[in-house]
């Protein structure tokens, strides 16, 4: 968290909501995302770095 991060509190000195810059807010945003792309494709079939190499190379965008 940077030094400009704010914690609202209640009355009790309970935190109870956050204010955050909004640069800090959309690289977590991008984060969640990402980790929810990850949770859908879970289950997926994993390639090897052979096999990912091997595409690239077919597909061109890899030199030999």
């Amino acid at each position: 968290m940077s030094a400009s991060t704010q914690f609202l509190t209640d009355s009790r000195g309970e935190k109870v909501a956050v204010v955050l810059p909004l640069e800090e807010y959309d690289s977590l945003m991008e984060d969640l995302q990402d980790l929810a792309v990850l949770a859908e494709r879970r289950d997926e079939p994993r390639l090897s770095l052979d096999e990912v190499k091997e595409r690239l190379k077919a597909d061109g965008l890899l030199p030999d």
